[in-house]
């Protein structure tokens, strides 16, 4: 019998509506990954591996603003999801940063090379076909 395995959440938090937590939208992240559940009676599970994360960015407009919470934008090489909105989220700053500390831990864990990140083997396509792009 295979034993489920427990996911250690590093943070939770659900998509806001006017700072209240009244959606079905919930947020999670673990070390290696955010996790992202839609929906009452479908629900929808996606997720995305830290490690393909490309870029973060955080949005904060006067509504946001009003209600104490603000949208993080992930860029991540993901096929299914390469763009993930954290919409209406509580402390929207604290959560970028600590995004950004897995983010890098775990690209250090995997020992990832900017080559590995930016680009794929695609790029260093040449016309005498050894592979070493010159």
């Amino acid at each position: 019998m295979a034993t489920k395995s427990k996911i250690e959440y590093l943070w939770n938090d659900r998509k806001r509506i006017l700072g209240m937590p009244l959606s079905f939208t919930k947020y999670s992240l673990s070390k290696d990954r955010i996790f992202v559940k839609t929906g009452f009676f479908t629900s929808k599970f996606e997720e995305v591996v830290l490690y393909r994360v490309r870029d973060l960015s955080l949005s904060r407009s006067l509504w946001q603003k009003l209600f104490g919470v603000g949208s993080v934008t992930v860029q991540s090489s993901d096929k299914s999801m390469p763009t993930l909105v954290l919409k209406n989220i509580k402390k929207s700053f604290e959560v970028k940063e600590l995004l950004h500390a897995c983010i890098e831990e775990m690209k250090k864990e995997r020992r990832m090379r900017i080559g590995e990140i930016v680009g794929d083997d695609d790029d260093l396509d040449d016309d005498d076909g050894d592979g070493n792009g010159i």
